[in-house]
């Protein structure tokens, strides 16, 4: 199965769906979809009633592996169920679909420029339990403020020292450190990321390979050498708060980087709709965002 995975995440067509908001994140996500923090009490509420929402999305006819390669995963979406089977089992198996784990626990303080993640204190048991899981691989997100040489540097670091654990236990890293898109420096940052992350990049050994998720460039094809590197099996875009015309915009502008949209693919998207709606809208998202990834 994870062959059968790669092969798909490498060569096909499509884009990977990012489904999870944690924690801080999810009231938010939860409101744009139409719920009130005054409908939940506790935490436990919160996060069945995103697991509805992320149920609703994932078994939507429109959320299919014509058009999907993967979908990211938070680590309470992974415990849970779709029908009766774990979530990474029913994108497997029902929908063709590779699961991702986001396993960050947060982001540290900001400083040099940049924002670290928190240490991840039980990272070998979020690994292990995400092969029992049947996970493909994980991702992981730290962001960059500044053109801050050092700052850069060790957020590049950290995401490669964590990703080259992540491989031996079987999985995909993807590495994020994303570049915040209201930055007053993004090109310059931009640019200093992409030299520290070929330096790493060419460190890796030949059975050692990632994926890439970063923020779309404000220089087009900025990144075609990461893309086209053998160590690299994609690279994909965050939308960084873009709306999804103006991602899907930008993301055509960089042959052979797709998307790996959020809020982008759920924005239009509300509790309040009909199924018959609520499938409609989605596979619009889902096919914009597909014709910019191709």
């Amino acid at each position: 199965m994870i062959e059968k995975q790669l092969d798909k995440v490498t060569k096909g067509k499509g884009f990977i769906a990012a489904l999870d908001q944690s924690g801080g994140s999810t009231p938010k996500a939860l409101g744009a979809y139409g719920i009130s923090e005054d409908a939940y009490s506790n935490d436990t509420e919160m996060f069945d009633l995103v697991h509805e929402m992320r149920t609703r999305i994932i078994t939507s006819p429109a959320f299919n592996s014509e058009y999907i390669l993967g979908a990211i995963l938070f680590e309470q979406t992974m415990e849970s169920e779709i029908d009766g089977m774990f979530t990474a089992d029913y994108l497997a198996d029902i929908k063709g679909i590779a699961p991702f784990l986001k396993i960050d626990k947060g982001l540290s303080e900001k400083e040099n420029g940049v924002q670290l993640m928190k240490t991840i204190t039980d990272l070998d048991d979020i690994l292990s339990r995400a092969n029992e899981r049947h996970i493909f691989g994980t991702k992981m997100r730290s962001v960059i403020y500044e053109a801050n040489e050092e700052g850069i540097k060790t957020i590049v670091e950290q995401q490669f020292d964590i990703g080259r654990k992540i491989i031996t236990f079987g999985l995909v890293p993807i590495i994020e450190p994303e570049v915040d898109i209201h930055s007053a420096d993004k090109e310059a940052c931009e640019a200093l990321l992409k030299t520290e992350i070929l330096q790493h990049l060419d460190q890796l050994e030949d059975h050692e390979n990632v994926m890439l998720k970063l923020t779309i460039p404000t220089k087009e094809n900025l990144y075609k050498e990461l893309i086209d590197h053998p160590r690299v099996v994609r690279v994909v875009a965050l939308s960084g708060g873009y709306t999804t015309d103006v991602a899907n915009a930008k993301l055509k502008e960089n042959d052979g980087l797709i998307a790996s949209f959020s809020r982008a693919l759920s924005q239009d998207l509300n509790a309040n709709q009909t199924d018959d709606e609520f499938n409609d809208t989605l596979e619009k998202a889902v096919l914009s965002i597909y014709e910019s990834s191709i």
